[in-house]
């Protein structure tokens, strides 16, 4: 009962967020088509057979069966319905082969725009509603890095300070980890080692080990200070007391949270402890629970022990943060496109299908409520407004490509060349649907 609970909440959440980017895109294509005065014959939301809608004018409004996608259908285009009816009378005024290319250029482009202009609003309405709670760059003064991890091969040391990231100086610790600078074609981090600044190149393939590796987060900055003591557990029997910061682990030096733990977990029997509490330095014995390889011990609260600041934005400044939000967003993933091209990135590590949408909305939504399912929202029209530029028939990309051959030869394709390019470029977005989706499945079975 609760799998299939489960099952059914991770589609709810996919369906309402499609639902919503659909709407929007399709909008723009509506809008701009009214603009310059086409007949809108259908606005879709979901893929034939229609369901239920309503008619008003010359359009029908409907909601279709299949919901994984959208479109208007605008009398005298070839789109996603492969209707060529059109093709053996005379183009009409109100038909969408008999404007200019411009207007037919703002008409195709127009989903795309707001699906931006759709990220711009949920992140502007999320910054003024929720503000930011931020951490200073400054008052991180290092993160453990394990010997032998990810990180390390990298060329990071435990007790590394991040300085810079491609040249930046951050404000925000936050800022060392932006998708806009980690898509970049050399990623470079300047660190503070011992007193002096050190570059760090990563290597080209970074995002992919990136994927299935940890890299530091704020939490591997937490110094190995105690903040609370379970009650009758091993540390409070051993004589550990808040405040206390362990130091040393079985003649193994500590200074991080996560190092401290790490020894923990793998130590098979008694704890030989040092720790620094005030001005005096105590050697105690501690020894972990066998059955959860813990001691009963909780760490700082990073948020207080940082500094972190909660920024209240204005409608003027959340505006400009939604901006900036969206554009490192979408920079960032068209890089990211960019790579995939290119054989930087693995296809199968890096694109994600139905199933992997659901999993990351339902998981943002139940971790962040309204912020989380907004956010991620964002996000996703992001993604939407770059996978619909690409220059695939079918795609809001592949109408601009014939669009521009009209532009520079002065003459339109025939309607049967564009329907065999619609048709191959159908079957290709098929078997890419397909293939992610049956990615999704196995990433997701762990095979």
């Amino acid at each position: 009962m609760e799998l299939i609970t489960d099952f059914l909440s991770t589609i709810g959440y996919l369906v309402l967020a499609l639902f919503i980017l659909v709407t929007f895109h399709e909008l723009g294509h509506f809008l701009a088509a009214r603009l310059f005065g086409m007949r809108v014959d259908r606005f879709s939301i979901g893929f034939p057979p229609r369901l239920v809608g309503f008619v008003k004018g010359d359009t029908d409004y409907c909601i279709s069966a299949t919901p994984l996608g959208g479109y208007v259908k605008i009398a005298g285009l070839m789109d996603e319905t492969m209707d060529d009816s059109h093709a053996e009378s005379e183009p009409q005024p109100w038909e969408y082969r008999s404007k200019p290319v411009w207007q037919r250029m703002i008409v195709i482009s127009a989903g795309v725009i707001f699906n931006v202009i759709l990220a711009i609003i949920i992140y502007t309405v999320v910054t003024f509603s929720y503000g930011e709670q931020v951490i200073p760059a400054v008052n991180v003064p290092g993160v453990y890095v394990a010997e032998g991890s990810f990180m390390h091969e990298m060329g990071f040391n435990s007790g590394d300070k991040l300085v810079k990231i491609n040249g930046q100086t951050p404000i925000y610790f936050r800022d060392f980890f932006n998708v806009s600078e980690l898509t970049v074609s050399s990623i470079a981090y300047t660190v503070e080692r011992e007193g002096r600044l050190v570059d760090i190149k990563l290597p080209t393939d970074f995002l992919d080990k990136a994927r299935d590796e940890k890299l530091v987060s704020i939490i591997d900055a937490i110094p190995s200070e105690i903040s609370k003591v379970v009650p009758s557990s091993p540390a409070d029997q051993g004589g550990l007391k808040p405040g206390d910061k362990l130091i040393q682990i079985n003649g193994a030096e500590v200074g991080y949270w996560v190092q401290m733990t790490d020894l923990i977990k793998n130590a098979e029997s008694s704890l030989a402890i040092n720790v620094k509490r005030g001005l005096d330095t105590l050697s105690l014995s501690v020894t972990p629970d066998p059955d959860t390889k813990t001691i009963g011990v909780q760490m700082v609260d990073p948020i207080q022990f940082f500094g972190a600041m909660e920024v209240e934005h204005g409608f003027g400044t959340s505006i400009a943060t939604g901006f900036q939000r969206s554009m490192d967003t979408l920079l960032g993933t068209i890089r990211g496109i960019m790579k995939i091209a290119s054989g930087e990135l693995a296809i199968k590590d890096n694109l994600g299908g139905p199933v992997a949408i659901a999993t990351v909305t339902k998981e943002m939504s139940e971790q962040g409520g309204y912020r989380g399912f907004w956010e991620i929202t964002a996000f996703l029209s992001l993604s939407l407004a770059v996978m619909n530029m690409l220059p695939i028939p079918v795609l809001d990309g592949g109408h601009l490509v014939f669009l521009f051959y009209e532009a520079i030869t002065r003459r339109q394709p025939s309607e049967r060349i564009k329907g065999i390019f619609q048709q191959a470029g159908f079957i290709l977005i098929l078997v890419l649907v397909v293939y992610v989706t049956f990615n999704d499945i196995v990433r997701a079975l762990g095979l």
